[in-house]
């Protein structure tokens, strides 16, 4: 088994497909297709399974899993040796759910940046489902979501925030005179939340169902303002942590406490721990960590 065959194996299986895989590649297909079949009869196994569409077998899974580190580590080499000297230099990918990003993040890497003007900072804005699936392939160097890992043996996790949800309403509803809100009082509402990447729709979903209705989802979106712009058009609910809403000044906007029960969005700071970290990435996650109270209630 060589490099090149765990290169070219990965490709495919990222595809599911030997063409698109060539094409990626810059090689014949019918190379590909040589080389997948040497490392299928090195190894004594199906990798994939060719008809009616290609997938991964189970041992093509285990060797995916096994080759994405491999070839992770490999390809930080370079960056390990680079860094050696050049803290105040690089590069950190940093995966954040637009939940929470305009909330304090932006002032924490203004600060940083302040202080390490030459390193750059790269914001990838979407659900921690997606970020966690990109720290996992190695295209991001560090997360900020609101679930914890599938296999958290393999990383590094903090916990930063802990915000618990708010009901949004628009102050004529009935419901923005109450005190505070259970899911048995949305029941007949129509709700406007945030897309199914994101894990608190998993919550919210999960807490409507423990109370035997289906919420009346009308609109998903990615974008807090978008979200909040429905609920001020009358359009219907959303929930957000308070963390989201707290600075939100729409008067006609009332976000009321989520009891019974009362859920959290937990926010965490991970990153693998096979993954090489450069200089910046590590001394951005020192700096974050730093500026926050870790497990602070928000």
């Amino acid at each position: 088994m060589n490099i090149k065959q765990l290169e070219t194996f990965t490709t495919v299986a990222n595809h599911l497909s030997f063409t698109k895989a060539s094409e990626e590649m810059f090689i014949t297909q019918s190379s590909v297709s040589k080389m997948i079949k040497s490392l299928e009869d090195e190894l004594s196994v199906q990798l994939f399974h060719r008809a009616p569409q290609i997938q991964l077998t189970d041992a093509g899974k285990e060797l995916y899993r096994h080759s994405v580190d491999i070839l992770s580590m490999l390809n930080n080499i370079p960056i390990e040796i680079g860094n050696l000297s050049e803290l105040k230099k690089g590069k950190v990918k940093i995966g954040i759910p637009p939940i929470i990003g305009s909330s304090f993040f932006p002032a924490i890497i203004g600060k940083f940046k302040s202080e390490y003007p030459e390193i750059e900072i790269n914001l990838t804005e979407v659900g921690s489902k997606v970020i966690l699936e990109e720290l996992h392939a190695g295209n991001l160097d560090v997360g900020i979501v609101c679930s914890y890992p599938s296999e958290k043996q393999d990383y590094h996790i903090y916990p930063l925030v802990k915000s618990p949800l708010m009901v949004g309403v628009h102050a004529d509803n009935p419901l923005a005179q109450k005190e505070n809100l259970s899911f048995a009082d949305l029941k007949e509402e129509s709700f406007v939340l945030f897309k199914e990447d994101f894990s608190l729709y998993d919550s919210i979903i999960e807490g409507c169902n423990q109370n035997d209705f289906s919420p009346k989802i009308i609109c998903n979106s990615s974008q807090k303002d978008f979200i909040l712009e429905m609920v001020t058009s009358k359009m219907g609910i959303t929930c957000l942590p308070h963390i989201s809403c707290a600075h939100v000044t729409e008067q006609n906007l009332k976000f009321i406490p989520l009891v019974n029960p009362k859920i959290f969005l937990n926010l965490l700071i991970t990153w693998k721990k096979s993954r090489y970290m450069s200089h910046a990435s590590r001394e951005w996650i020192r700096f974050t960590l730093d500026a926050l109270d870790i497990g602070l209630e928000i």
